[in-house]
């Protein structure tokens, strides 16, 4: 195929971006990197962490690593002040608000499966206005998380822009989770103020991918990985990447992760980076985790990622149990969900409607702005505003 084309977006279509970078690093040769690390190596990395020399992924590797795994107190010891350097004793809260799920995919882990029979539900711009009311009510939110399924002639770009223009009259700060778009797209919709993106690439193993998303615009592995890069090339200000745990060797995955985010920084530098780290729920379809994720488990990625590197946002979402969450807090977590319903309408429009998956912590805002009060922190409802740009 002739990659020489006049279209804009071809080049993230076609290559150019993380997914071309990606089969540098073979899938097993990464397995053999993680599994071989030594406890000299632990203990040099550690050091290298101590003087505060930025980590590379081989670094990272290492503290994902079973070998690592007895070193998690040093590792949290370190990991505490390297956050409060660069964010202070803040967390940042912000609340999801689903708006269809409708999608075209077949997802085997996911409720909102196409082929899964529920009612389809896609808000209407004046339900998306009483949702933000309802939201309102619930605390002062101003981080807002947007979250469709991929159903391009429901919820595509233009309707995203409609959606967009609705909650900027009530949040400075809007985010969105939705199918991957065209960097053009991206633009459009940080013309009328979007913030952030967050998509989460669900696992980097290449081969497996197939295996988990037989069927819809998500089975294309190099369009969703290279979704990134459309982002940077469009302005996004803040980008978020993430694996879901439990369908692959997690910390293979923390290492592919790794490598996205260095290139990702050196590249589009202008950008802010976050990460999130979702463990795989039981879903309607029946899917359970293959690979087991254990809260300690969760710690070590947690700490690794926060001594790789101290700027980058962690958020962990309402999937956790709230007592694991708080627990979270010191040890380099940033951004914290509160409140979340999982499904479309779910505060006010159509509050039974299908969850795409279950949420274990259930305290109202509120109270989870109480907890981190507890450990010593301050939560932040509004950390940005259109104003600073």
């Amino acid at each position: 195929m002739n990659r020489i084309t006049s279209d804009p977006d071809a080049s993230s279509i076609f290559g150019h971006g993380f997914a071309d970078e990606i089969d540098r690093y073979p899938w097993d040769e990464t397995v053999r990197m993680v599994d071989s690390a030594s406890p000299a190596d632990v203990s040099r990395v550690l050091s290298k962490a101590r003087s505060e020399r930025q980590l590379n992924p081989a670094d990272l590797a290492v503290l994902v690593s079973p070998a690592a795994s007895g070193s998690l107190e040093e590792m949290a010891r370190l990991a505490r002040p390297a956050t409060e350097e660069r964010f202070g004793k803040t967390v940042s809260l912000y609340i999801p608000m689903y708006v269809s799920n409708a999608c075209t995919n077949k997802c085997v882990y996911c409720g909102f499966n196409h082929d899964n029979p529920l009612e389809r539900i896609t808000l209407s711009l004046d339900e998306v206005r009483r949702e933000c009311m309802a939201i309102k009510k619930l605390g002062p939110f101003d981080n807002l998380l947007l979250v469709a399924g991929e159903y391009p002639s429901l919820s595509g770009v233009e309707y995203l822009k409609k959606v967009v223009q609705v909650c900027s009259e009530f949040f400075h700060n809007i985010t969105i989770e939705v199918m991957p778009m065209k960097a053009r797209d991206y633009a459009v919709l940080v013309e009328e103020g979007l913030y952030g993106v967050v998509c989460f690439q669900e696992t980097y193993h290449r081969e497996a991918y197939k295996k988990y998303h037989p069927h819809g615009m998500k089975s294309h592995f190099d369009w969703r990985l290279n979704g990134f890069d459309r982002m940077g090339e469009a302005g996004v200000h803040k980008i978020g990447i993430g694996a879901l745990l439990g369908l692959e060797d997690w910390r293979s995955e923390a290492v592919m992760m790794g490598r996205h985010l260095r290139y990702l920084q050196k590249k589009y530098w202008r950008s802010r980076f976050s990460i999130n780290f979702p463990r795989l729920c039981p879903s309607e379809s029946g899917f359970n985790p293959n690979f087991l994720v254990s809260d300690r488990d969760l710690l070590q990625l947690i700490l690794a990622f926060r001594l790789f590197d101290h700027d980058i946002d962690i958020s962990i979402s309402t999937r956790e149990r709230a007592a694991l969450r708080d627990n979270l807090i010191p040890l380099g977590v940033t951004s914290l969900s509160a409140g979340s319903k999982t499904e479309p309408g779910g505060y006010e429009v159509h509050p039974e409607a299908l969850e795409q998956f279950s949420t274990t912590d259930i305290r109202t805002p509120q109270q989870v702005a109480e907890a981190i009060v507890e450990k010593g922190y301050q939560p932040v409802w509004k950390d940005w505003d259109k104003a600073l740009q």
